[in-house]
């Protein structure tokens, strides 16, 4: 399939294509399941009611199994990261990036890690706790905050995608 010679400059840019490839693909997957899950997965699960007629969930249940998504929402937001700073790194390395890249970079990394690391966990933790601390005004400050983290790791996969989409499609 692929013949590789020590120094063979055609087979490292045929190599780099299909992961610049990859990663496009990557970027574009992740930022869709962003937004579908802020679009469509939390608006549908905590209004259940309108589509069953009836209330069965209490709130408090349809966090629980709006968590169980964001979760693992969380397990590919991790996944991405990595590819983020593995990826950008070798750019940087090449002396390929500049200064958005960068910036966005930065931001899909660490907003990226804070979502899956501290929102989600803390969140889940408050869960385990009860309905009646979900109810709180802490949980409501840390999931507000959880909203606009993910958010700003939506906006910069987007700019991430879109800044490499421009030097691809050059």
């Amino acid at each position: 399939f692929l013949k590789y010679k020590k120094g063979d400059k055609n087979m490292t840019k045929k190599i780099f294509r299909i992961m610049t490839m990859s990663y496009i693909i990557l970027l574009g997957a992740i930022f869709g399941a962003s937004i579908y899950a802020g679009a469509v997965v939390a608006p549908t699960t905590f209004h259940s009611e309108t589509l069953l007629g009836t209330e069965l969930l209490s709130n408090f249940q349809e966090g629980l199994i709006m968590t169980v998504n964001f979760q693992k929402l969380g397990y590919a937001v991790n996944f991405m990261v990595f590819s983020v700073l593995i990826y950008e790194a070798i750019k940087w390395k090449n002396f390929e990036s500049d200064r958005w890249v960068l910036i966005a970079s930065f931001l899909v990394v660490s907003s990226g890690l804070l979502f899956s690391s501290f929102y989600i966990p803390d969140i889940i933790d408050m869960q385990l706790q009860g309905d009646i601390v979900t109810a709180s005004e802490k949980f409501k400050n840390v999931h507000f905050a959880s909203e606009l983290d993910f958010k700003l790791f939506s906006f910069a996969t987007l700019a991430l995608l879109i800044l490499n989409l421009k030097k691809v499609l050059r």
